[in-house]
């Protein structure tokens, strides 16, 4: 049984340790455990306060201090002002060092900057995202142009408009197209996007694109450089059986791959997710599920391409068409470097100007060139690619121009 013995001070009372000493030499003494002791309620209470040199209530632990929390919490009971006893006293010091705590927490994570955020979202990025060449694309973006800007500074800081500004000249001043300030302006927005969920960031994102629709000149938002999207190439009946040929000595799995987006019409991404549960050789219909514009919609198979299908042997609903390599029914990130090897060697060699390049898309564009050189309704071109827009339509109808003025000349004429 421990051996209590009584302190100097009322109340306070204490036991030795066998085992634990403070001081050296004769100096040298066991450590002391204190135990407090009061009437509260009509009761009389006991509360431990802890070892010699224990921090309690923000306060080393001694003789003294011990006496001081005593008088204290008399005090409280005394003028009925709570806490009244050690145990509600630690309580309400522990819920005030809590808030303390966390309010330093934010206030340090109000200050992280753009760069320390970046790392954090790059984790759940890289979790979040199948294709590596997205988070590898927003990584390289940031390390190259958004650091050198704003790296260092704190989110509410950037905030300031001008700052983002600041990051489109930068990239300006280096030759780089709209579309790539776009994308880094993207970067911005979705880490702030990100810093709002998680609590680093309070406040409107400053990287929202400016709506063309908004009235108000108070309007939130940034100006997006615009894109010219518009590509002036599209493949003549020749060059396009002279791609699928050379396609064909070097990869099967390409050509037929090519052959969908050319003849009908499929994105790279609608091909890549294409099963076979989604092709009826019968009805002749492809059915591409949540295509670009989020819509479902159907893309029709001419003979070229159910003799694709049918030579390829239709496999389990659920199994994809063009499964990547070496894996397990997981669809390609993009088109195989055979296809740019090829259409490099065939077409793009030696031409400068980006908008001539042949690329996968062009094969999508060519289909629609061809559809309105046919003569085919604007609108249902538009039904066919799945556009939301007729604007994005539109752009494809160039090469009838020509057959426009021939057919006013022809009536001038006659």
């Amino acid at each position: 049984m421990p051996v209590w013995k009584k302190s100097k001070y009322p109340g306070i009372r204490y036991r030795e340790s066998n085992t634990d000493f403070l001081g050296v030499g004769r100096s040298k003494r066991p450590r002391r455990y204190y135990v407090m002791t009061y009437k509260f309620n009509g009761k009389t209470k006991s509360e431990g306060l802890g070892w010699e040199g224990d921090i309690v209530l923000e306060k080393r632990l001694s003789e003294e201090t011990a006496h001081d929390i005593y008088r204290l919490l008399s005090g409280n009971r005394r003028d009925k002002t709570p806490p009244f006893t050690l145990a509600a006293f630690r309580q309400k010091n522990e819920k005030a060092l809590e808030a303390k705590v966390k309010a330093e927490q934010e206030e340090k994570a109000r200050n992280m900057s753009f760069t320390e955020v970046f790392e954090f979202f790059l984790v759940e990025s890289k979790e979040k995202k199948k294709n590596p060449r997205s988070w590898k694309r927003e990584e390289q973006l940031a390390r190259l142009h958004i650091f050198p800007v704003m790296g260092d500074l704190p989110l509410s800081k950037i905030a300031n408009v001008p700052q983002l500004k600041t990051l489109q000249k930068h990239m300006e001043t280096k030759g780089l197209s709209p579309a790539s300030i776009r994308y880094a302006l993207h970067v911005v927005r979705i880490v702030f996007h990100f810093a709002l969920d998680e609590g680093y960031f309070t406040g409107i994102n400053p990287a929202l694109e400016r709506s063309k629709k908004a009235i108000s000149k108070n309007r939130t938002g940034i100006e997006y450089p615009q894109e010219d999207n518009k590509k002036e190439r599209w493949l003549s009946r020749e060059e396009s059986t002279l791609l699928m040929q050379e396609l064909a000595k070097r990869s099967g799995e390409v050509r037929d791959m090519a052959m969908l987006a050319l003849y009908a019409g499929l994105r790279f991404g609608e091909i890549a997710k294409l099963t076979w549960g989604n092709v009826d050789l019968f009805k002749g219909e492809m059915k591409l599920k949540q295509t670009k514009n989020g819509k479902d919609r159907v893309a029709y198979i001419n003979p070229d391409v159910q003799e694709m299908f049918a030579r390829r042997g239709l496999g389990e609903s659920d199994r994809l068409v063009f499964p990547a390599r070496g894996t397990d029914n997981k669809p390609h990130y993009m088109i195989s470097h055979i296809y740019y090897d090829t259409v490099k060697k065939l077409f793009n060699h030696g031409i400068t100007n980006k908008k001539e390049w042949v690329n996968f898309h062009t094969l999508r564009h060519t289909f629609a060139s061809w559809l309105v050189e046919n003569g085919t309704d604007i609108y249902k071109v538009q039904e066919l690619l799945g556009h939301g827009d007729l604007k994005m339509t539109e752009r494809y109808a160039h090469n009838k121009q020509e057959q426009l003025k021939q057919a006013v000349m022809r009536i001038q004429n006659g």
